[in-house]
């Protein structure tokens, strides 16, 4: 049940203007000390090594989410559509605005060293003893496990968690919009305003005109160049490897009983695989940051090193090169182990590869990962049936590989690899 504040709150946004707060347990959310971490929290991981402007918050995103989606909503009760559940109102701003609260530092990097799961942990924060739990449980008995279903994708309306999370949903359109403002590029601003106009709840699941196809379209070619030019940018995924690195090594020392001259309790629960959810919210940049800077002067060469080049932007160089075939890798490795390198640091296989749009293909079940068009006569269309542009950059994945590897160290082992090995490092 929605209980308005005497008085609407509103946060200044560069991204949508304004954000408006009407109810006060969406309100109470937003202050509660779980929430509050976001703003520790990069949403752009360490892009802003790349882009410097990319500073803002998963606390700014998850504003701009929520304000996304009561625009959405807002829409669908003025126009009175049958097809919108109002009874879930609150139930998908409460999603939408906690969405992202079980991010951890650094976000995506931390997760791959750990093996975590963000939206795992967002259910783990909204179902524990949290200051987030204590206040749905006051809306209505059960609401903190709704809340989390729709989190988990598992909520009995898929309308729901299709608004929440889907192809076209309120946390991508407002990454894109908010991730392209901060980073300084052109290619994220979509026209959000129209795509939101042309939403309607139909027959369980989010559509779109069909007038609203062209808008769409923009909206996937932007996330399409999102993700090659800003997310998978080459000297951002450099600095990640760095990032994943250092967690790999700690996590190898402390296994192994080394005695580190500075560590965090935090720090020590993820190294034994046994963080709660008290421990996990004490994790945030501020924290890694801290251990990093302190690392950096550890007597293990490879973590001191690594967290040095970390903290003071000195990443390892890339070369680029087509498909390799599987003996050439192996070839690499060997000529390193053979010059005294370490494969397991010292060279770094990355192959980013990104799906921008999953085409339906006749067979499937009925899929959110879909964006379906209403026609005037009410028929139902996948998008890519009538769209040649989302045809065309639907499953391009490219075959590109990095190699990633510290520069002063390579050129020192140059004159020992093979002239096909050499020649891969000396032509970059």
């Amino acid at each position: 049940m929605m209980h308005p504040l005497n008085e609407e709150k509103v946060f200044k946004d560069p991204v949508h203007n304004y954000i408006h707060v009407e109810d006060t347990t969406i309100w109470r959310l937003i202050n509660t000390a779980e929430f509050q971490r976001l703003r520790r929290i990069r949403q752009l991981g360490t892009s802003y090594l790349t882009f410097h402007g990319a500073e803002h918050s998963r606390f700014s995103h998850s504003l701009g989410v929520y304000e996304i989606t009561r625009q959405i909503i807002a829409l669908f009760e003025r126009n009175n559509y049958s097809d919108w559940p109002k009874e879930e109102k609150l139930v998908t701003l409460c999603a939408a605005l906690l969405h992202d609260v079980g991010h951890g530092p650094f976000s995506h990097s931390i997760e791959e060293a750990f093996h975590m799961n963000h939206e795992e942990w967002t259910v783990r924060i909204i179902m524990g003893d949290t200051q987030i739990h204590d206040i749905l449980s006051q809306v209505e008995p059960g609401f903190p496990e709704r809340v989390a279903s729709v989190i988990g994708k598992t909520y009995h309306k898929p309308i729901v968690v299709n608004l929440v999370s889907s192809a076209l949903d309120a946390d991508r359109m407002d990454y894109l919009l908010r991730d392209a403002y901060y980073t300084g590029v052109n290619y994220g601003t979509i026209d959000v305003d129209r795509i939101i106009r042309m939403l309607r709840p139909h027959q369980g699941r989010i559509v779109v005109k069909e007038s609203g196809m062209h808008a769409v379209e923009d909206y996937l070619m932007a996330r399409y160049q999102m993700y090659w030019q800003v997310y998978f940018h080459p000297v951002t995924r450099s600095s990640e490897i760095i990032l994943r690195l250092i967690f790999q090594r700690a996590k190898e020392l402390y296994i192994s009983g080394y005695y580190f001259e500075f560590m965090m309790k935090p720090l020590v629960s993820l190294f034994k695989d046994e963080v709660t959810v008290e421990q996990y919210l004490k994790l945030d940049e501020a924290l890694i940051q801290t251990a990093f800077m302190q690392w950096s002067t550890e007597k293990d060469p490879i973590l001191s090193e690594l967290c040095s080049r970390f903290m003071h932007r000195r990443l390892y160089k890339y070369v680029e090169l087509e498909p390799l075939d599987r003996d050439m890798i192996h070839e690499i490795r060997d000529q390193f182990y053979q010059s005294g390198l370490d494969p397991k640091y010292d060279l770094i296989i990355d192959s980013p590869s990104d799906l921008p749009y999953d085409v339906f293909h006749s067979g499937d079940e009925a899929s959110q990962k879909q964006i379906i068009l209403l026609d005037r006569q009410g028929k139902l269309m996948e998008i890519s049936e009538v769209s040649d542009i989302v045809r065309s950059i639907s499953g391009l994945q490219r075959g590109k590989f990095r190699l990633y590897y510290p520069e002063q160290k390579i050129e020192a082992a140059l004159s020992s690899f093979s002239p096909s090995v050499a020649r891969i490092f000396k032509d970059n």
